[in-house]
């Protein structure tokens, strides 16, 4: 093996671990972080909203 075949490998090794911890970290911590924090906002609009037609 060449040494440019042996770069080329290592930096497709790299870009592809990168990628897939930065999809691991998103899915393990941004999505649910979005989904509660929608879930919450709407929560507060529901309650202002009942509040305010009583």
């Amino acid at each position: 093996m060449e040494i440019q075949q042996f770069l080329g490998l290592l930096i497709f090794l790299f870009i592809f671990t990168a990628g897939f911890w930065l999809m691991l970290f998103l899915l393990t911590f941004v999505v649910p972080y979005w989904l509660v924090g929608s879930w919450t906002e709407r929560w507060k609009e529901y309650r202002a909203a009942k509040k305010a037609s009583k």
